[in-house]
């Protein structure tokens, strides 16, 4: 097993595999995001099904590959995020096609308002960083011992800021906002996230033994800007 302070691993295909799947997760969770759904009083996003995949996911990247690939990663779905969004933009604004009736659906599902993108950027990358960044520093205090524990509490934080500080932002001030919303938003996240921890366990046994990596941030840089 390779430990900090010894050199970086390279990349391989499995880490090339969770990354498309990290990546994949965002844009979905961020075009099914404008269906709201609800059982009783519960109203939330329909991404609250496959967001917190890529929590799961991030989880998985931080704690077989370190914060580092972690933090790449996470660079990598905001930058491919936004290549989704300038190009449905794009499309929006390019004219239809006389027999096609489509244009008030495209702009209501892929139409994005400068609000609602500040609030889904700022969002994520403080969310993902703060997953990441308690993720490693635990293991590091926990000698890499009960996984379960550092999943959790990532989750319960990454996912609070990410859901509180997009909700405040795309949503405060209009007649949709409740802060029950960021309650019940937040919750399921979480919920999915301990029920998943099974499978978390053995993603990441796994990624251990066929990579031969167990990565420790001893000597991290956790500046999330540090390229």
């Amino acid at each position: 097993m390779v430990s900090a302070g010894l050199k970086e691993m390279k990349s391989t295909n499995r880490l090339l595999v969770i990354a498309a799947v990290f990546v994949t997760c965002l844009i979905t969770a961020n075009i099914i995001a404008v269906k709201i759904i609800s059982y009783g009083r519960i109203v939330v996003p329909a991404a609250v099904i496959v967001f917190p995949v890529s929590y799961i996911f991030g989880d998985i990247l931080t704690e077989v590959y370190g914060f580092r690939w972690a933090r790449r990663i996470i660079w990598l779905g905001f930058g491919c995020n936004l290549i989704f969004v300038i190009f449905a933009w794009v499309g929006g604004l390019l004219p239809s096609a006389s027999f096609w009736g489509g244009q008030s659906a495209y702009q209501s599902i892929l139409g994005y308002t400068p609000r609602l993108l500040l609030a889904s950027f700022s969002g994520y990358l403080l969310g993902e960083f703060a997953n990441s960044f308690i993720m490693a520093r635990m293991k590091l205090a926990t000698g890499g011992r009960w996984l379960w524990t550092r999943t959790v509490s990532s989750t319960l934080v990454g996912q609070g800021l990410d859901t509180a500080l997009f909700i405040v932002i795309a949503f405060a001030g209009t007649p949709s906002y409740t802060p029950m919303l960021i309650l019940y938003h937040w919750s399921a996240k979480v919920l999915i996230e301990i029920l998943a921890t099974p499978l978390t366990y053995q993603a990441v046994g796994y990624l251990k033994k066929a990579e031969g990596i167990d990565y420790f941030d001893e000597r991290t840089d956790f500046n999330p800007f540090a390229f």
